[in-house]
């Protein structure tokens, strides 16, 4: 395990050399945490990863990270150091002279997707001639096969959050009075206390009228006997590294009812369960995303409701809680073994109620793994 990091940085570099690429350059980003296993928020402060085709990598920090830095398992990183009464422009430059860019033709440079555009425009400024692109051409291909460590880590975060879906659904009448933002509340506290490190987004509680709106922020509506309630949430896990660092999310998705529903909402969530079967039936090697879109979109549009179902079925995850492959009609990426992504098809009907079913699921050799384990239906109570 020691050399993760050091063969994702070769895997990087062998893509460089397959495009015709001389350098990748990454940003505090999910990139640069892929690579190094370094996390950082972005700043106004230069820290940038040099990956080049041929030698070593480099990189330029501020000093205040040195102690983190020197820690990081990779052992032919150069780590440049500078402070702030220093010129973070000339360290730049010198790694880029030590890389000899440029001297036959015009260097290629892939930079972050996510780079803040004064970092670039310093890059295009010390090499004038060089051709620009985004490091996600060699990066993505890479970050979305997932290896076993990263794999482990996602199913972990899927047990939290089931266990969570569990709790919040044997409480049944209990949650009768509760507000969308109480019950919120409570859902982070117990993914915290189930070993979440922290909630991966937004949890999301929306009860009756207020499911019909896929993003919902939970408020101060009390949740009534009767009422929907589309519960979404899950939290980061540590992935089992030695050192460095990497965060996966749970991200589980079930719409339940406090008591008796409509005839119609039972008729809805029944539609919307049998979409999300047949989609991640339809996950398997070789499939394309747009395929398994169709397959969900397909059962919900047959039974009158295409109109309803106003988003994508799914999205890639792993660093980012959003990532490729997106699970949309017409994207003909192929499924590939070790892809994670959200299987999460949804009927919204204004002014009524939501419906949305949603489980993380690994694309295997032969098939798909749910990461998710818990009831699908709308019943309540122990």
């Amino acid at each position: 395990m020691d050399d993760l990091f050091e063969r994702r940085i070769a895997a990087c570099q062998r893509r460089l050399a397959d495009m015709g690429a001389d350098l990748a350059v990454c940003f505090p980003s999910p990139n640069l945490t892929y690579l190094t296993g370094f996390a950082e928020s972005p700043s106004e402060r230069h820290l940038l990863l040099f990956v080049p085709q041929r030698g070593d990598p480099a990189l330029v920090a501020p000093s205040m990270y040195g102690d983190r830095l020197s820690e990081l398992p990779i052992s032919d990183l150069e780590v440049r150091l500078w402070s702030d009464v220093d010129d973070p422009l000339e360290v730049v430059r010198n790694v880029l002279d030590g890389y000899s860019l440029g001297e036959s033709e015009p260097a290629t440079v892939l930079v972050d997707d996510r780079m803040w555009a004064t970092f670039t425009q310093d890059l295009q400024d010390r090499l004038p001639a060089a051709e620009f692109g985004l490091a996600s051409a060699v990066l993505e291909p890479l970050r979305v096969r997932k290896d076993e460590i990263e794999l482990a880590a996602l199913r972990r975060a899927g047990k939290i959050a089931d266990r969570v879906a569990l709790e919040i659904r044997g409480r049944g009448n209990d949650l009768i009075g509760t507000t969308e933002a109480d019950l919120a509340s409570d859902i982070d506290r117990l993914l915290a206390a189930g070993g979440g490190l922290e909630p991966a987004f937004e949890t999301i509680v929306a009860a009756g009228p207020n499911g019909a709106r896929p993003h919902h922020h939970p408020g101060s509506r009390e949740i009534e006997a009767g009422d929907p309630i589309v519960l979404d949430f899950g939290a980061f896990v540590a992935a089992d590294l030695e050192a460095g660092t990497g965060l996966y999310p749970g991200d589980q998705t079930r719409t339940i009812v406090v008591g008796e529903p409509s005839a119609e909402y039972e008729r809805v969530h029944e539609i919307v369960r049998e979409a999300q079967q047949a989609a991640i039936d339809a996950v398997q090697p070789g499939a394309t995303a747009g395929t398994v879109d169709r397959a969900a979109r397909s059962v919900i549009e047959d039974a009158g409701y295409g109109d309803a179902f106003v988003h994508r079925t799914g999205h890639g995850v792993g660093l980012e809680v959003h990532e490729p492959p997106y699970i949309v009609d017409g994207n003909d990426r192929e499924l590939e073994p070790g892809m994670v992504c959200s299987v999460e098809p949804g009927i919204y009907l204004e002014g009524k109620f939501g419906v949305r079913i949603e489980d993380l699921v690994a694309v295997t050799e032969d098939g798909a793994e749910r990461l998710n384990d818990t009831p699908r239906g709308w019943e309540t109570g122990g």
